[in-house]
């Protein structure tokens, strides 16, 4: 199986537990006004690379992964959703850990079969939600979150670990209301493990420049560490407002 490559990192410390192999997938429908890959999108771009050759460039600093493992991220991973799950199958049949990184945006019912055989083989899924209001989420990324909240079911209905993530952004996604209400949700994904308030930067504005695309975001300053704290107490009540009304549920009248 041949998979649509934008880049490979063999030393990633962010994303997943431990040291981890990062492949980037090429292609993505969605746009981020944030996206710091907009070289990503084009799925055309990239260039093919079998499964054999990654587990190769892995084999070669496994000894770096004893505590980590193998992360796919994009662009966005799930349109070579056939390509990952193979990809998956045959890390895991090495005893090697696997990491979902994606938005979650190509989730379709009608494909359940086929993302049953991904959970299948995925040892954690990164989640990222970026708008938890869909008014917001379609201004933010020109797609809409339903498919995408669907999905996070769907992760947890399989029992697959999620850490969930959130980009912090001045003056766009920094609203307390859709905060606490974005803890509120992921408070009802019983597999939840983390979940990290980002904040903002601006590192990926040079590229637009360079493919000659306008910068959305120009202007916005990066965010601070301060205003990510902020949004994490906030998801936190959130998550806690949740799993009090669960409990108060079960609690016997």
């Amino acid at each position: 199986m041949i998979g649509r490559i934008h880049s490979l990192e063999t030393m990633g410390t962010v994303d997943g537990p431990g040291v981890r192999m990062v492949l980037f997938l090429q292609g993505c429908p969605m746009r981020c006004a944030y996206c710091h890959n907009p070289d990503t999108w084009d799925a055309q771009q990239g260039k093919n690379i079998p499964i054999e050759e990654v587990w190769e460039q892995f084999e070669r600093n496994q000894s770096f992964y004893k505590n980590g493992g193998l992360t796919v991220t994009g662009g966005e991973a799930l349109m070579q959703i056939d390509f990952v799950i193979e990809l998956f199958s045959y890390f895991r049949e090495r005893g090697i850990h696997t990491c979902l990184d994606t938005s979650g945006i190509y989730f379709e019912e009608s494909q359940r079969e086929t993302y049953e055989k991904l959970m299948a083989v995925t040892s954690l899924v990164i989640l990222d939600l970026k708008e938890i209001d869909d008014d917001k989420h379609i201004a933010l990324t020109g797609q809409s979150n339903k498919q995408i909240l669907k999905f996070a079911r769907f992760i947890d209905e399989h029992n697959v670990p999620i850490w969930v993530r959130h980009v912090v952004v001045p003056t766009i996604t920094d609203n307390a209301d859709r905060w606490y209400r974005l803890g509120f949700f992921a408070g009802s994904l019983k597999n939840l493990e983390t979940i990290d308030c980002l904040p903002y930067h601006v590192m990926g504005a040079s590229k637009y420049k360079e493919m000659g695309i306008a910068y959305r975001l120009e202007g916005i300053p990066p965010a601070g560490k301060a205003l990510a704290a902020k949004a994490s107490k906030v998801v936190l009540e959130g998550i806690k407002a949740y799993r009090r009304q669960w409990w108060s549920k079960l609690a016997p009248a």
